[in-house]
């Protein structure tokens, strides 16, 4: 008599955007970087060192150039949001790329986790709010830097700062997204050649129209983009209703980020 196997069912994994105990895990990284702060804060140079060197220093040989709404800005108030945008997505980037990929590998803390009540949703919900975080923590010590080079021209460079957050929310959940695809540490360097042009032709030291038609489309559908504009429009006085459909564009794609990271936790770390 033959023997009758069944194959195994896929456990269907459970989806969810997270809930309010994402802030313990919130409260974890905080506690694991006390011992780190030098590493959290490095992050805060980078964009200040392109500031002094290519903003103020080059800025001394570009004249004016053309900013928000056809308008002659000075250099320095060209790149400096620029800059801004770029901290705020450098920051949340790394935090969700390289040290989820650690977790998920190579430290088995979300398998950890996961004995708590806290879900695959939590975790996602969590590791992106602390991404924003740390991407905001970077945004708001160079508004302050910028604020000293006199590149703010309007109170509207207030709501700079929240600019910064939807950015870091956008590239926190693309990053961490990317991250549950990723096999190996080689994998990262499509991490590194997709920020690589974004932050060179995003906008961030030229305008757009210096670049031929194609490369603009390319440009204007780049999530840096959007959000370098948002924030030159804020600090530069420059605000317009398309500033909400830009800012709708962030939102959309941090949501499809984070939702994509939630499910595919739960196959990489249910199934």
């Amino acid at each position: 008599m033959t023997a009758v196997t069944f194959a195994p069912r896929a456990i269907p994994v459970p989806f969810t955007f997270g809930s309010k105990r994402s802030l313990h895990l919130i409260e974890r990284n905080m506690m694991a970087y006390r011992r780190m702060w030098l590493i959290l804060v490095s992050g805060i140079f980078e964009p200040v060192f392109y500031l002094l060197s290519i903003g103020v220093g080059l800025g001394k040989l570009i004249p004016n150039v053309t900013g928000p709404g056809g308008h002659p800005v000075t250099y320095v108030e060209f790149v400096a949001p620029a800059l801004l945008a770029t901290a705020a997505m450098q920051g949340a980037v790394f935090d969700s790329t390289f040290n989820i990929f650690f977790k998920i590998k190579y430290g088995k803390v979300y398998d950890a986790i996961l004995a708590t009540p806290l879900g695959v949703g939590d975790i996602a919900l969590g590791e992106i709010g602390w991404a924003l975080i740390r991407g905001s923590l970077y945004a708001a010590t160079f508004l302050c830097v910028t604020a000293g080079f006199g590149a703010a021209r309007s109170w509207w460079a207030l709501l700079a700062l929240p600019a910064a957050v939807l950015i870091g929310f956008a590239f926190a959940g693309l990053g961490m997204a990317a991250t549950t695809f990723m096999r190996s540490w080689q994998d990262f360097e499509w991490v590194t050649l997709a920020m690589m042009p974004m932050f060179l032709f995003s906008t961030t030291f030229f305008p757009l129209g210096v670049y031929p038609r194609w490369l603009q489309v390319f440009v204007e559908a780049t999530p840096l983009y959007q959000g370098i504009e948002i924030v030159r429009g804020l600090m530069l006085g420059a605000v317009e209703p398309a500033l909400l459909g830009r800012a709708a564009y962030l939102a959309v794609a941090g949501a499809v980020g984070l939702a994509i990271s939630a499910r595919r936790l739960g196959r990489l770390l249910l199934s």
